[in-house]
């Protein structure tokens, strides 16, 4: 057994495993998630972030680009995936209102998934979710870095947790701003919550919404700062998304920062052109100038950028001595959008393209090998 293979667990060790961004807004959720859900349910802890509400509810938030809004009873797809915990914490979940955030936190309590980062106040949204297993507790943390500040939340408005990131011009934040560094009023929050976390969880977990849409590599000014503040301040791993497409990985003393997973499972027809929404149809049609791609005509449920097709699920082994491992389990999504866990060449793919980005966003590159059939692992 060499430093990188999966070595046997003891009681105290946990695995877990982190999935971007999720949009069931197709028939057969099942079916959607069933090429990465055996992955999923290996894990002892599984946490995706849930991009968009679930609901027959509310009315849509103008601010941004409204998302759709699936049926709450997809949720139940999620269960039967293996996910144990969901972050809520972007740009879209309260594209609903405080009905559509009611509607789907009711839905994952019903089902056990525990929540974290929206609700009908400031104070809910930063509860964190806790997860108890094989004698050790987790605890996620989530905010979201982007925008649209309509859709914070607050001491009497429903919405979502949030850190304040400046803009260049001092324009309020949004999914297009161009975002600076973290304000002095967001490292407080990490500090205290991470803190406050970590007086009872073992593991403290930080999803991060974050990060430049349908860009490869590139990494925002306040992105690796607001990591790193948080891993000054206790956090285990730091996960990312709301890019739609793979960034790069850095291990810093052995925890490690997902700058971004890209789409855990995204399958939607709010991104086409041809469509009866006016807002969603344009923007579809906009985004290929801003961002300066065509989606794959093969890809209708997951139009984005041609490189979001290499995908990869987070893994993080915490040993019951304080030691971590990271690696990441290669996926590859296959028209019209259902990612697959894969293990032959598109798994090389994978790798070498997770490489390729991270040096190119100017991060150490990392040292890979494989560990079992779909597992690899980095240091």
């Amino acid at each position: 057994m060499n430093e990188f293979s999966e070595p046997k667990r003891t009681p105290g060790d946990l695995k877990i495993l982190l999935a971007g961004d999720i949009v069931l807004d197709a028939d057969d959720p099942d079916h959607w998630l069933a090429g990465i859900a055996p992955a999923l349910r290996s894990a002892d802890i599984a946490i995706g972030h849930l991009e968009v509400p679930h609901t027959h509810r509310g009315v849509e938030l103008t601010a941004d680009v409204p998302a759709t809004a699936p049926p709450p009873e997809h949720l139940d797809a999620l269960l039967r995936a293996g996910i144990t915990a969901v972050s809520l914490a972007g740009n879209h979940i309260a594209d609903r209102g405080g009905e559509g955030i009611a509607d789907t936190i009711e839905r994952l309590d019903a089902l056990g998934i525990a929540h974290t980062g929206a609700g009908q106040s400031i104070g809910a949204a930063r509860v964190p979710a806790i997860v108890e297993c094989r004698g050790r507790v987790a605890a996620l943390l989530s905010y979201n870095c982007v925008g649209p500040q309509a859709a914070w939340a607050s001491e009497s408005r429903a919405g979502c947790n949030y850190l304040l990131i400046h803009t260049a011009d001092g324009s309020p934040v949004t999914p297009n701003a161009a975002l600076t560094e973290p304000a002095d009023e967001a490292l407080a929050t990490l500090r205290a919550d991470i803190a406050a976390a970590r007086q009872t969880a073992d593991i403290v977990i930080v999803a991060l919404h974050k990060g430049i849409v349908h860009t490869p590599a590139k990494l925002a000014p306040y992105e690796q700062p607001i990591a790193d503040a948080a891993l000054a301040a206790g956090a285990h791993v730091v996960v990312g998304h709301h890019a739609h497409i793979l960034r790069g990985i850095e291990i810093r003393d052995d925890r490690c920062v997902f700058h971004g997973l890209g789409n855990g499972c995204v399958v939607t027809s709010a991104l086409s052109p041809d469509q009866d929404h006016p807002v969603r149809s344009q923007w579809a049609l906009r985004r290929r100038e801003l961002f300066g791609f065509e989606p794959d005509p093969d890809y209708p449920l997951a139009p984005f950028h041609p490189e979001a097709v290499h995908g990869a699920l987070g893994v993080v082994l915490a040993f019951g001595d304080g030691r971590q491992a990271t690696g990441v389990v290669p996926v590859f999504v296959e028209p019209p959008g259902r990612p697959v866990c894969v293990e032959d060449e598109r798994a090389d793919r994978v790798i070498a393209y997770i490489r390729r980005i991270g040096m190119q966003a100017g991060l150490r590159d990392l040292h890979w090998q494989r560990s079992t059939a779909d597992l690899w692992m980095c240091s």
